[in-house]
């Protein structure tokens, strides 16, 4: 998870010590660079690939990480 977590940080452009399940996007650079940066950063991580309109629709960080854990059960 600290790797997810360092990889969101830098995604955002944040301080890695911001960055948790209850990070709300949309205060941040959220937008379609960060979510093909995360689909990326996610399918190294955990494995997963996510649909890119599935993470632009997320609001907060652990709106992705439930969106991974459904893919994982997929």
């Amino acid at each position: 998870m600290e790797e997810f977590f360092e990889g969101m940080a830098e995604i955002l452009e944040i301080d890695v010590a911001n960055v948790g399940p209850e990070l709300n996007l949309t205060d941040y650079a959220w937008d379609s660079l960060a979510v093909v940066s995360t689909m990326a950063l996610v399918d190294d991580v955990f494995s997963v690939m996510l649909d890119g309109q599935v993470l632009a629709k997320c609001e907060k960080l652990s709106d992705i990480l439930a969106a991974v854990e459904l893919a994982k059960k997929a």
